[in-house]
């Protein structure tokens, strides 16, 4: 009984968030609040187990980071030098803000790479005079591609570093950006190709914006210096990370405490945390207390056993299922929860005779993060871009997304079928 209340919880709240006729906020706390009414777990288990406070308190310091050192201009000065770069036409615009979120994504969290560069988008569409949203999906799925490249750019990347030992930052580099920067490319040129009639520059908004001094945007007030400081410290601590052994979060909330210590006679932290998207962390807690329901009854278990049983040790077979069924999959929910009970599961193949897992760990990786380009729920970062546009009042429609999200995945899970078979399974066949 326990297990059909806990579906007809989660389905549901998936339902309303979709069709978005109820604030999303509302709907993911009336769901895991739900979940803890009719006993699928009690509070601590919900506290303790399933929010992942990590996730929270990476996203609310980094919002803290990036509330702070806005108020310096900076992010004015790069967006402005940037459009003047590409002297203000769309297209190549929309490529390189891509391209910087993708490189961004491989040696950053895909989370942090968005918080930075989305309020700079924002200020270079308002000069320009462009719609934001092409911009939106062009930084939501190079995230998630760029995220997929390397060891730390991705969760599931991260979790998987973590628990096979013998998988290095090169290892992942090595077999997964090949693969990651052709479906970069590829994506970049359907989503040109989608938007080209839409991304045109009026003379007149492309002078103005070529008339004007970066450095004009800046405010040399005494928060400067200490503010670019301490994000260029805080990202160098993220790309050092496999060298420091610090949590990124760590760092992150280090970054933050210190920004507000070092400006606090010119910026106020009262002010800096009213600015916190607040309904951006508490939908994420909702969303963990959903997936954790689902988790807790076993279902996401007895989802990936089932690939024992089906693929009954065969390796080709088995990454294959794995990659399509994670990329599907990741799509509707986040990819976190998933991974970690595949993670076990893959472990276990062992004892069924497979002695190179390598190919099913590729696999796991590739599914989980290009599959979180399916829908705004696929990934953390998509959903920190959504609350970052609600802020604009720039509202992506979740519908108008999985248009695009679904064929870029499966498009991606193709492309990844092809690299994993001739590359990983074909001396197996």
């Amino acid at each position: 009984m326990i297990t059909v209340l806990t579906c007809l919880i989660f389905i549901g709240s998936y339902i309303l968030i979709i069709s978005e006729k109820i604030d999303r906020t509302l709907v993911a706390g009336m769901g895991g609040v739900l979940m803890l009414i009719v006993g699928v777990f009690d509070t601590e288990k919900a506290f303790l187990t399933y929010i992942d406070w990590n996730t929270i308190a990476l996203l609310f310091a980094m919002m803290i980071l990036v509330s702070v050192t806005s108020k310096t201009g900076i992010f004015e000065f790069i967006a402005i030098a940037l459009a003047k770069g590409v002297k203000g036409h769309a297209i190549p615009l929309l490529f390189m803000l891509s391209l910087v979120t993708a490189l961004g994504s491989a040696f950053l969290a895909n989370v942090t790479t968005v918080l930075l560069l989305v309020p700079i988008l924002f200020k270079i569409v308002k000069i320009l005079q462009v719609p934001a949203i092409p911009y939106l999906i062009g930084i939501i799925l190079s995230a998630n591609i760029g995220g997929t490249a390397t060891l730390i750019g991705d969760p599931p990347n991260m979790m998987i570093g973590q628990s096979v030992k013998h998988l290095t930052f090169n290892d992942f580099l090595v077999h997964l950006s090949p693969v990651a920067i052709f479906i970069f490319l590829m994506v970049m040129f359907g989503i040109i190709v989608s938007y080209r009639n839409r991304l045109i520059v009026s003379e007149t908004n492309r002078l103005q914006l070529m008339a004007l001094d970066p450095k004009q945007f800046i405010n040399k007030d005494s928060s400067l210096l200490p503010s670019i400081a301490v994000l260029l410290i805080t990202i160098c601590g993220f790309v050092l990370n496999p060298l420091l052994h610090i949590e990124l979060t760590s760092i992150a909330l280090a970054g933050a405490v210190l920004i507000l210590l070092l400006t606090r006679h010119t910026i106020k932290a009262e002010k800096v945390l009213k600015e916190v998207d607040w309904p951006t962390l508490f939908f994420f807690i909702g969303l963990f207390l959903l997936v954790g329901g689902i988790e807790e009854v076993g279902i996401i278990d007895e989802l990936a056993r089932g690939i024992i049983y089906y693929t009954e040790g065969d390796l080709p077979k088995t990454a294959l299922l794995i990659l399509w069924l994670t990329g599907l999959f990741s799509g509707i929910v986040d990819n976190i929860p998933f991974v970690a009970a595949m993670i076990p599961v893959i472990i276990e193949f062992q004892d069924y005779g497979m002695t190179n897992l390598d190919p099913l760990w590729w696999s796991l990786a590739l599914g989980a993060c290009l599959g979180g380009n399916g829908t705004l729920l696929g990934a953390s970062s998509n959903l920190v871009v959504v609350g970052l546009a609600l802020k604009e009042k720039v509202h992506i429609q979740f519908i108008d997304f999985m248009k695009i999200g679904i064929p870029v995945v499966v498009a991606s899970l193709i492309v990844c079928t092809v690299y994993i078979y001739f590359r990983y399974l074909l001396p197996f066949l």
